[in-house]
Parts: C-alpha cells; sequence; structure tokens
C-alpha cells in the first residue's frame, strides 16, 4: 500500500543554514496560522536556550498541508555533538531536504548530516539557500555538493539530486535562479514530486517504531513514531516491545498526529502516519510497539557512542543549598536518569551515592544540560570534561577530531602553532581570496578542551571553528592545556576593592567588590604556572593617619565574567565548577588549603 496522501520529511544542514527560518515560512504558506495571528520567528526553536543562542537542539516534528497531502517535517540540529537527534530520526523519514547556504556551500556538520541520510537509505532533495544573501554563488555550490555526495559513496540514484533554490527569509523558492520570486510553490512540489510517499501493508500486524519521547505532566510519557506496518487504535490492546528484550501487554490510552504545531486527538490510524501514543509508563526510544497476534520487535539504529564525561556532583562548598531548589543527590539522580530516557547520545554511572559520571557527545552538548538544569533550579557541582578513552590489543585509544578552522591570514600561524601544541596535524591549507584561510587538522578530542576561547583570541573573534569525530587513534601523550596557575581564596567573606587591589598584581581576577567568598574559591588566574593563595577580603590597617580619599584611588582592572562554557573550558583537574540558579562560580575540589598541599604532595611523590 503506497500512502499518497502523505510525505515524511527531515530537514538538515550545518548550523545556522536556515533550516528553521525554512521551516517558519513552511508553514506560515501552507495557511497552518492564522491571516492574522501572530507568530515569533524561528517558532520551531521552542527551548528558551535554543532561542538565545540561534541553534537548534532537539529535533523537532510539525506538519503541513499542500494539495490535500499532509507533509510530515523534522527539523533537526546542525551540531555534531547533538548527532543522536539526527541519527534517530532518519528511522522516521522517507526522503532529506538538504538545505546548503549559497555563499558558505557545503561546511563540515553538511557532510556529518548528509552521510547518516546517505547511509539510511534516504532520496535527498537538495535546497540551495539563501541566494538573496550578498556573494551568494549558487552554481559554484552545487558544483560542491556533488563532490560531497561522490566523496560520501551516495549511491547513482541518490546522486540524481533535484535542485531548488530558496531563500527562508524572503519566502520563496524557485527552480531556476531567474525564475519569477514569489512564494514557496517550487518548493511543496518538488516534495512531493521527489520525496517517496511512505508503503506498508496496512492490513498485516502492527509495527510502530518509537522515535522521540515527549512528557506532558498530566497524561506522562508520550512516544513518538512512525507506523511502519498495521493500524492502530485508541484503546487498543498491544504489545510493548522493549530494546531489552522484554515484552508487555499494554493499552494506547491516548493517540495523536501532528497538525502545525498542536498534537491532535484522532482514534486511529495506519501506515506512515508519525503519531504519538501515550499510557505506557516505561516507553522509550527504541521500543516497538506491535500487534498481540504478531510480535516482531524492529532493529534500532545504532547511535554513535559518546567521546565526553564528566562527572555530575552534588555541591558540597559553604553556600551549599542557598540558591537552589533542587539540591540532593535524589533529585540530582532522578533528573540525571529523565535525561537519558530521551537523549540517546547520553550516559549515565553512578559512581557514588553523591556523584555521577555522565557521557556525552561533546562540550556543548554537555553543557547545554547543565544549562538547562540550573534553569530549572537545580544546584550541583560539575568537573572538568575528560575525553573517553578505550583500551585495545595496540594499546591506549583516544578520540580524534577532524577540525576545520577559518581564520583571518594573519592569525593563521597563531593558530596552527596552539593546534601543534596540542598534538594537532595539519592535513590541508587553502586561502580563500578574501584575505582568509581555511584550515583543515587532525586532533585529539582532548586537545580541543579549553581552547575555543584562547582561539577567538588568537583571532580577536573574527576566527570560526567545527569540528567531527573521527574515530579513534593511538594515544598522543600529555598535553598540557593550562599553562597558568589560579588565585585562591584563602578567606571567606565579602570580597573588599582593597583585597582585591592588591590581589589582581598576581593575575587576572573574576570577581568584583562585595562579591562573597569562600576558602578554597577559585578568584582569578594567576600569572605564574602555579596556584596562588591571595586575600581577597581583606581589609586596609586604620590608623590615625589617613590621607582623605586614599581608598577612592585604588584604580581596580574589571574582572573577567566567564560563560559556563568557559568556565568549563577554564578549570583544571583538580577544580570544580559549582552551577546554581543564580551563580556560576569556580573552585578546587578540596577547599582546605593545608589538605589541598597535603594532597598534592602525596600524589607528587
Amino acid at each position: 500500500m503506497q500512502r499518497k496522501d502523505i510525505r515524511n520529511i527531515a530537514i538538515i544542514a550545518h548550523v545556522d543554514h536556515g533550516k528553521t527560518t525554512l521551516v517558519d515560512q513552511m508553514l506560515r504558506q501552507s495557511g497552518t496560522f492564522r491571516v492574522n495571528e501572530v507568530v515569533e520567528e524561528r517558532v520551531m526553536d521552542s527551548n528558551s536556550l535554543e532561542r538565545e543562542r540561534g541553534i537548534t537542539i532537539l529535533s523537532k516534528n510539525t506538519a503541513v498541508s499542500y494539495k490535500d497531502v499532509k507533509i510530515n517535517i523534522f527539523d533537526t540540529p546542525g551540531h555534531a555533538d547533538f548527532g543522536g537527534e539526527v541519527e534517530r530520526i532518519m528511522q522516521m523519514v522517507d526522503g532529506v531536504l538538504l538545505l546548503v547556504d549559497a555563499f558558505e556551500g557545503p561546511m563540515p556538520q553538511t557532510r556529518f548530516v548528509l552521510q547518516k541520510a546517505l547511509k539510511s537509505g534516504l532520496r535527498p532533495v537538495v535546497v540551495i539557500n539563501k541566494i538573496d544573501r550578498p556573494g551568494a554563488r549558487a552554481s559554484e555550490v552545487i558544483d560542491e555538493v556533488l563532490d560531497l555526495f561522490i566523496d560520501l559513496e551516495a549511491t547513482d540514484e541518490q546522486l540524481e539530486f533535484p535542485v531548488i533554490y530558496a531563500s527562508g527569509v524572503g519566502g520563496y523558492a524557485v527552480l531556476s535562479e531567474e525564475d519569477e520570486r514569489n512564494n514557496f510553490a517550487p518548493l511543496f512540489e518538488g516534495i512531493l514530486e521527489h520525496i517517496p510517499c511512505p508503503e506498508g501493508d496496512d492490513e498485516d500486524g502492527l509495527q510502530l517504531l518509537i522515535s522521540t519521547i515527549d512528557y506532558d505532566k498530566y497524561i506522562g510519557r508520550i512516544g513518538i513514531g512512525k507506523i511502519i506496518r498495521g493500524k492502530v487504535a485508541k484503546g487498543e490492546t498491544v504489545v510493548h516491545a522493549a530494546t531489552d528484550g522484554s515484552l508487555a501487554n499494554v493499552r494506547i490510552a491516548n493517540l495523536y498526529n501532528f497538525q502545525g504545531l498542536k498534537r491532535v486527538d484522532i482514534d486511529g490510524a495506519t501506515v506512515g502516519e508519525i503519531v504519538a501514543i501515550s499510557g505506557i509508563a516505561d516507553i522509550n526510544i527504541g521500543d516497538t510497539i506491535c500487534s498481540v497476534d504478531k510480535v516482531e520487535p524492529l532493529p534500532f539504529v545504532k547511535i554513535d557512542d559518546p567521546t565526553i564525561s564528566m562527572n555530575f556532583m552534588v555541591n558540597d562548598s559553604p553556600f551549599a543549598g542557598k540558591e537552589g531548589t533542587f539540591v540532593t543527590s535524589r533529585h540530582l539522580k532522578d533528573r540525571l536518569e529523565r535525561e537519558i530516557l530521551s537523549n540517546v547520545a547520553m550516559r549515565m554511572e553512578e559512581l557514588s551515592a553523591d556523584s555521577f559520571k555522565v557521557l556525552g557527545r561533546g562540550e556543548l552538548h554537555l553543557s547545554i544540560l547543565i544549562e538547562t538544569m540550573r534553569r530549572e533550579g537545580y544546584e550541583f557541582a560539575v568537573s572538568r570534561p575528560q575525553v573517553i578513552m578505550k583500551k585495545t590489543d595496540d594499546g591506549l585509544m583516544e578520540p580524534m577530531e577532524r577540525l576545520f578552522v577559518e581564520t583571518p591570514e594573519e592569525s593563521a600561524s597563531s593558530v596552527i602553532e596552539k593546534i601543534g601544541q596540542r598534538k594537532g596535524e595539519m592535513q590541508n591549507m587553502m586561502p580563500t581570496g578574501t584575505g582568509r584561510m581555511k584550515l583543515e587538522f587532525r586532533i585529539p578530542a582532548r586537545g580541543l578542551i579549553g581552547y575555543r576561547s584562547e582561539f577567538l583570541t588568537d583571532t580577536k573573534g573574527y576566527g570560526t571553528f567545527h569540528h567531527l569525530f573521527d574515530g579513534y587513534d593511538t594515544y598522543r601523550g600529555e598535553i598540557r592545556s593550562r599553562t597558568r596557575g589560579s588565585l585562591i581564596a584563602f578567606e571567606s567573606g565579602p570580597a573588599i576593592a582593597y583585597g582585591i587591589y592588591h590581589a589582581q598584581e598576581r593575575g587576572r581576577i573574576f570577581i568584583e567588590p562585595g562579591i562573597e567568598v569562600y576558602e578554597g574559591m577559585v578568584v582569578g588566574e594567576s600569572s605564574r604556572l602555579e596556584d596562588i593563595a591571595v586575600n581577597v577580603c581583606k581589609r586596609k590597617q586604620l590608623t590615625n593617619i589617613r590621607s582623605s580619599g586614599a581608598d577612592d584611588a585604588l584604580k581596580l582592572v574589571p574582572p573577567v565574567v566567564f560563560s559556563l562554557e568557559q568556565a568549563l573550558e577554564f578549570i583544571a583537574d583538580d577544580e570544580l565548577v559549582e552551577v546554581t540558579p543564580k551563580s556560576i562560580r569556580l573552585r578546587k575540589r578540596i577547599l582546605d588549603k593545608t589538605t589541598r598541599e597535603r594532597t598534592q604532595r602525596r600524589s607528587q611523590g
């Protein structure tokens, strides 16, 4: 049976090539919104972090109608750190729209997401987006896309991809750059013509593969997936085949499909439809829902293994419990367990009652989780990110990354030198002809930890880099990422201008007067390799001889204020980041100075 009234597509692209904006226009031009309805831009980026950062973190689905055909659309992330989101969506669709910026051309993540789509055997439609951008070079970009397809060993059928030119912001698509630029009709027509319609036997036993989990505080967990075979009805008793091999008879309490951005109650659905079901308490990604008389679980796509780990632990600083709502180990464990149920590329291991190791795809993947949790009211501490090593017969193996850098020519030598110090090997170097250089390296993943802020300093903010996982290779030896120690407070209390003034002679300061500090808290970066203890709470001794306005003459250097990512990059192995809804503090693992020094001597001896 062919469902000619349905198309299931995913929109894939490199970061910032316009996926979410394109979906916005598809929703608007398909009549999903009322004429007078006020809709914010990038409506699919519903998460506050997504809106702030201008990136898609979670894949999301919506549906539009065009000429009585329902088009289910999945907007996927472009960052490799969220590749798990892309991989599982590939099982729900029959084709992809590959968006490529008409100026930038194929970028590192374009390769990553396209490789996933081609491996899944999906039919691509190439959309050259932003053709109204100054400097757009659409014809050259098409040649670059073709080279990429060939490089990724696309099949002959996949190589015969149709091309559509578009502007998400302008709200139009054309089949040729000379065509009149009116609306998105050519894009919709291209989807109907080139994306295969779903097929399956609607008279056979039910097979529904769960690829996404949603949560509603009133109805609990909601499984979202595609009906591969058969039919499903609200209130029906089915078999829940979990990924661990267990089987259980369950009843479908509610059944939904998607119209625009809304979930809509339905009574039944059949082959090819994307549906959401509730009533199964322990439903998970990768599970199959089968009919009672024909239980045949489907295999789930293998998700790439994590490459980075961090320890999440209960906050034990002197300020513990003052700023957070959820502060206990039970709160922390429950939240992390809830996260890994829907975040398929993430893992968790319990190290102790108060400490948990969380494994993910990269620093961004884990920092987004940390930022989300602190906004939800959680208070905890996290360690420096560590790469995940593997022991094999060939010895210790470590994850490698392919690093793509674009930098002004005058900064190139500095970038090459710094990456060389981090055991990176240059693979390619190419001038762009616009005063910029494109560099390609192969570098250990741990060499990238803490590098981003240094890179932005070296390139004066004009450089960009992207990286992709590139397998495991032999351990490259020690990499020194920190060349300076920390300034550590050895007294608790409010920071005083007089104390900060004398401490700033020894390095960069991270705090300002009036901030409460505690013993063992990192208050700055030392100008030397070793840590230095400072007293930022020190007051000027009161005497009878004081010049008027002497304290006003103290000139304090503005403090360095770290974002969460910068704090995670800065800390050393013996330091932690204390995360609360109101504050981000850096601290030593061992707060007491004497105990810390004794432990350090013991480890060195």
